[in-house]
């Protein structure tokens, strides 16, 4: 039987380029041919910590959900004919539960989303040389698109999900706590979204330089200046929307201090529990939202990386191929590289 490559975590730090086999072909899904994947920060927390919170691989899984390729084959009737490049969106929602009649889908209490060790048995990831998905998770690209690009659909979703949560920002001063892919992506869709101002925070010179190349007005290392706040809490506060893309309880805090009243925070920064200012967000009257995943949006990330409207290519540190895996996600986990590493299935 025909076999494939696919990325196997067994434990953390113990990452396995294995073959399995080919799975037989189902009429109904779209079998898509993967070439390139991009490494997410809860791809990292499994291979450096075997999980996050209270979510531990406890079976040996395929990592990766951030993915584009080509379709091999499609059900009768789809727009899908083989030689296709799609983006793949990993969410998998069932479509009947309560959350996804009520247009909550990315709550789906079903939901099937590539490589996630939340139920048992898991649910197995992209980083495959072959998957199937359904029509639905399968979205064309341009023809000029690199595939790599393509392959940033899933990070942008989740920030243009984030950035719906605020509503406009046209006209409006944001700031970014955090500038890892995430951060930086929301710099580009901030910008792109009509922002009047946008400043970005973190510990990490390049990746400040990379704000300032995408379109920040100013980057600030608080490792450097740990009193940049006073810059921004005259008159009750400068800025209008916060975006918390670190998940660090001191950016948190901080950026608080910066919004004007009834601004709005957005969390997207996955970390654990913090404590927060609770007289200043009731005198300020402060909307916190958090934000999870997204739906619709991959659709609009698609469109948005197809039209050129949003261009991501400078986020790409560099791509590895498969059986460089090893090598790829500890360069992923340099403290002091932000860019986004990939991996190469074409090779």
């Amino acid at each position: 039987m025909a076999k494939m490559r696919a990325v196997v975590l067994h434990s953390a730090g113990d990452l396995r380029v294995e073959e399995h086999l080919l799975p037989a072909p189902d009429s109904e899904a779209v079998r898509v041919r993967i070439q390139a994947g991009g490494i997410c920060g809860s791809d990292l927390h499994y291979f450096l910590h075997g999980g996050f919170g209270t979510v531990r691989v406890r079976e040996p899984m395929i990592l990766g959900h951030e993915v584009a390729g080509e379709v091999i084959s499609a059900p009768e009737g789809s727009d899908l004919a083989p030689g296709t490049k799609v983006a793949v969106s990993p969410s998998r929602p069932c479509g009947t539960c309560e959350f996804c009649t009520e247009g909550q889908k990315n709550h789906c209490e079903n939901m099937r989303f590539y490589g996630s060790a939340r139920p048992m048995p898991h649910i197995q990831g992209a980083f495959c040389d072959v998957i199937d998905a359904t029509p639905e998770q399968c979205f064309a690209i341009a023809p000029h698109l690199p595939i790599e690009i393509a392959a940033f659909a899933e990070p942008l979703a989740v920030v243009l999900h984030g950035l719906r949560r605020v509503g406009d920002i046209h006209g409006r001063r944001v700031v970014i706590t955090g500038c890892g892919p995430i951060g930086a992506l929301t710099v580009l869709a901030a910008r792109a979204g009509g922002a009047a101002e946008v400043v970005v925070t973190d510990v990490t010179d390049g990746a400040l330089q990379l704000a300032t190349t995408l379109g920040a007005d100013r980057a600030i290392n608080v490792a450097k200046s740990p009193r940049w706040v006073q810059d921004y809490v005259a008159n009750k506060g400068h800025f209008h929307v916060m975006i918390e893309a670190s998940g660090n309880e001191a950016a948190l805090r901080d950026g608080l201090s910066t919004l004007r009243p009834r601004g709005v925070l957005v969390q997207v920064g996955l970390g654990s529990d913090v404590a927060l200012p609770i007289g200043e967000i009731v005198a300020k009257e402060i909307e916190i939202r958090g934000s999870f995943r997204f739906h619709e949006e991959f659709g609009d990330a698609v469109e948005a990386l197809n039209t050129g409207r949003i261009d991501v290519a400078p986020l790409l540190g560099a791509r590895f191929p498969v059986a460089e895996t090893d090598a790829a996600f500890k360069r992923a986990a340099e403290q002091t590289n932000t860019m986004k590493i990939q991996l190469d299935f074409t090779t």
